[in-house]
């Protein structure tokens, strides 16, 4: 008879290294990316409220592991503004860093890094465009039915 401790495990290998890594995010790290894009905003909005202004976190991706993270960021202005907000922000992610650190309690705080977000403006370019392409067509009468045509 042989005993328990010799007889393998049927229920197969917790981690298998050589497996492709998970597509979907957990929802611990959906909620640690909220977490600290909420408290990077008000840390901004709270201390820096004059510089900060036209500065807003769109988006933090935190590693499973926790040990990296991006931040990214959208910043109102012209090219000279941008450069010199994000320029600050960067100088000021050290101490950002520090206040998240007293703020939120995780095992390992994830190593920042600041990515500037350009979606809105290509947003805002589509929509313009899509804007121009309106006006620029002729307004269009929806022709009236005749008399005993079937609407479907």
């Amino acid at each position: 008879m042989s005993s328990s401790a010799t007889t393998p495990r049927k229920s197969g290998p917790r981690f298998d290294a050589t497996a492709a890594r998970p597509t979907s995010v957990s929802n611990r790290i959906v909620r640690i990316n909220e977490l600290v894009q909420r408290e990077i905003s008000d840390i901004l909005r709270r201390r820096h409220a004059s510089e900060a202004v036209a500065i807003t976190i769109t988006e933090v991706r935190v590693a499973p592991d926790l040990r990296e993270g991006r931040v990214f960021v959208a910043i109102v202005g012209d090219d000279a503004a941008v450069a010199d907000r994000f320029r600050w922000l960067q100088r000021r992610a050290p101490e950002i860093r520090e206040e998240l650190a007293k703020r939120i309690v995780l095992k390992f705080l994830p190593h920042l890094t600041y990515v500037l977000d350009k979606s809105a403006d290509k947003v805002a370019r589509v929509l313009s465009t899509l804007d121009e392409i309106e006006h620029a067509l002729p307004a269009r009468q929806p022709a009236a039915p005749e008399h005993g045509t079937i609407l479907s």
